[in-house]
């Protein structure tokens, strides 16, 4: 829902505490990610749809980071 309304500073608070929680990055991936809502929906269809840029780019650098995270 946070994606679908463009509100980045929750994207990123939520990410904070998913980091806090130390989820694997695979937990990360299918929960932040890849979950879909009720209609079938992931983050990125949502974001896209409303044509949220900011919130795909901040999207993109999460996984980014995620990918980077993994390697090391």
């Amino acid at each position: 829902m946070a994606a679908g309304e463009g509100h980045v500073e929750l994207l990123e608070k939520l990410w904070e505490w998913a980091r806090e929680l130390q989820l694997k990055p695979e937990e990360l991936k299918n929960q932040f990610w890849l979950s879909k809502d009720s209609s079938g929906r992931t983050t990125w269809h949502m974001a896209a749809g409303n044509g949220h840029i900011e919130v795909l780019e901040k999207l993109w650098d999460l996984a980014i980071e995620l990918q980077q995270n993994q390697r090391n």
